[in-house]
């Protein structure tokens, strides 16, 4: 520490006052990052201005032009000044913070996009003239009279001309674009009653439109739902599960996909409180915290979920750019999410991803003739008694199932028995029909209603098998092993209160600590079923994810992952061969068992093909 402190000169350092412009540019290095942010500012103002319809017209990236179009409520012409000003706002009063209802009430956005950059705004209150004002680097110029039909139009020319060292961390236009339809989309979803226009009109002319959302109508979920298809895609739409919840004031709405559904980064994963987008650390932990027993480590989850509560339950005012929020109880809003979406995921039951199919048949192209144009053949379905002697040419025991309606062969039944036999549904009218033979040894062919299913055998018994173990679990409780020298770790103070803080719901696992006097922790018992174990070691791991994500669930993922592997071991091994009955009853229990859609890793334990798209792969009509 012999080197001088390069913060401090010689000179005795002087307190001064900044100027407004240099204030304004500081503000604006907070509030505006990057052209997105800019475009979220302008947008949020149009939405609390009651607009149903936004334009959006960028050029450069936005660097050179960010223009804003909305038919909302308009500024009236002595309100043009006002609103340039620095914390001068109409969403709020300044009485109480906590109580708000608006995206914006710090106004800072408009003085700080003035400050450095050449802002203009137009605008137009319904039963008076329009005005417009201009702000160039912080210099406003007067108010004039302006013409526009009615709402506002927002223009940003030159980004950052003000504070061109700021334009040197500025990405590619191409990056800087696809960061502003990323934050538009964002919007978008959670104002389905609201249509979003994006053009990039580089190089000047009307531009290309690189996204569009028209309002949606029907109800919240109807509309959000054909929102959430034009915004993420038709695939997850397809693949969601409804969320409609609610504990203590909290309400949790939206839609959470199938672990199938899954992508390789956390990339679809949208989180809205209040309707505002946020990325917040606590929110996507829960979402990881749902899923967490149905993915590998490397896959993540899509969802796009909405949480509404009481404004004074919420505080949105601790980030700059108000993407981080602090819930007053974070305990309710974490535990809604994951209890809601775990119960969804269960009422889902057996059900995969369509995107599997979707693969499957896009693996299975027919090869096109030589020159001929392929052929349209009409389609002759078999009649019943056809199918029936087809049956008996197949292998022994399925002949019965043309009739048969369970997962078992039917003994030959007494006479007064045969109606109420019949009066059962036929097993191919099941979910996942009748077994119709194996293929090398692992793979069940099984024909429903309109279709056919193909099974992994191991990887869906595996999934079942570990299902009954966790269920049996829950029952019985986790066995512990009392250590017979019981092992102090040493830590801090605030680590080991920390800890301490968790120590009902780690003993609930098996694993349980005490103090020790100081800052020092006694392990007494670990989980039977982990073996031998380093205690010291999953004591620091849990406290690293203590640290980061709030909570720990280390331990209940090292017992569940025993689980899985003696799930592996005791489930059906690829390669042998499986009777009917066997076979139908695997099929049975996946329709009875939660989760039986996707295997311990994520990946899927059927593939469902519709007999319509089997048509069409060999041409019939």
């Amino acid at each position: 520490m012999a080197q001088a402190n390069p913060n401090i000169g010689e000179e005795r350092p002087v307190i001064r006052q900044l100027d407004d412009a240099a204030i304004n540019r500081i503000a604006a290095g907070e509030v505006v990052e990057r052209p997105a942010s800019a475009v979220k500012e302008l947008v949020e103002n149009a939405i609390d201005a009651g607009a149903t319809r936004i334009a959006i017209d960028i050029a450069d990236g936005g660097k050179t032009l960010i223009r804003v179009t909305d038919d909302g409520c308009g500024i009236a012409a002595e309100d043009l000044p006002l609103a340039l000003s620095r914390h001068a706002t109409s969403k709020i009063d300044g009485s109480d913070l906590l109580n708000i209802h608006t995206f914006g009430f710090r106004g800072e956005a408009l003085p700080s996009l003035g400050a450095v950059g050449r802002l203009t705004i137009t605008s137009r209150v319904p039963g008076a003239d329009a005005a417009q004002v201009h702000v160039a680097g912080g210099k406003m110029d007067t108010v004039k009279p302006a013409a526009l039909r009615a709402g506002t139009v927002v223009e940003l020319r030159d980004l950052f001309y003000a504070t061109p060292a700021r334009l040197k961390f500025m990405r590619t236009d191409r990056a800087e674009g696809q960061a502003i339809t990323d934050i538009v989309k964002r919007l978008a979803m959670a104002e389905p009653s609201v249509t979003f226009a994006l053009r990039d009109v580089s190089g000047g002319g009307e531009g290309r439109v690189t996204f569009r959302a028209d309002r949606e109508n029907g109800d919240l979920f109807d509309a959000l739902h054909a929102r959430l298809a034009r915004v993420i895609g038709r695939e997850f739409a397809e693949n969601a599960l409804q969320i409609d919840a609610s504990r203590d004031g909290i309400r949790l709405y939206g839609y959470g996909a199938l672990p199938t559904y899954s992508r390789g980064a956390a990339v679809a994963q949208y989180l809205f409180v209040n309707g505002r987008p946020v990325r917040d650390k606590m929110l996507t932990g829960a979402l990881r915290a749902a899923y967490f027993d149905f993915l590998s480590r490397d896959r993540h989850p899509a969802a796009a979920l909405f949480i509404d509560c009481d404004p004074t339950l919420v505080d949105v005012n601790v980030h700059p750019a108000k993407s981080e929020v602090r819930f007053r109880d974070p305990g309710v809003a974490r535990g809604l999410i994951v209890s809601s979406l775990r119960h969804a995921l269960a009422e889902a039951g057996h059900r995969a991803s369509s995107t599997v199919a979707n693969a499957t048949l896009g693996a299975m192209r027919p090869e096109p003739a030589p020159s001929a144009p392929a052929r349209v053949y009409q389609m002759d379905r078999p009649s019943p008694a056809a199918r029936t002697a087809a049956y008996r040419a197949q292998a022994p025991g399925f002949a019965e199932l043309a009739n048969d309606y369970s997962g078992s062969i039917v003994e030959p039944t007494p006479v007064a028995q045969v109606a109420e036999v019949q009066e059962q549904p036929q097993a191919q009218d099941l979910p996942l029909g009748a077994a119709r033979g194996q293929v090398h040894e692992n793979y069940i062919i099984s024909q429903t209603a309109d279709g056919m299913v193909i099974v992994d055998q191991h990887a869906a018994h595996e999934r079942l098998v570990y299902e009954k173990l966790k269920t049996q679990m829950a029952e019985n409780g986790v066995a512990a092993q009392a250590l017979l020298i019981p092992e102090i770790v040493e830590l801090s103070d605030g680590d080991c209160a920390r800890l301490m803080a968790v120590a009902d719901d780690l003993t609930r696992l098996g694993l349980t600590i005490e103090p020790f006097g100081g800052s020092a922790i006694a392990v007494r018992e670990t989980p039977a079923i982990l073996g031998e174990v380093d205690a010291r070691a999953m004591i620091l791991d849990i406290l690293d994810e203590l640290a980061d994500q709030g909570e720990s669930q280390m331990v209940q993922a090292r017992i569940e992952a025993i689980l899985s592997r003696v799930a592996c071991h005791g489930s059906i091994r690829s390669g042998r061969r499986m009777r009917a009955e066997e076979m139908n009853a695997l099929l049975r229990e996946m329709e009875a068992t939660p989760h039986s859609g996707q295997c311990n890793h994520g990946r899927p334990t059927y593939v469902e093909l519709k007999l319509s798209d089997i048509e069409r792969l060999f041409g019939r009509s």
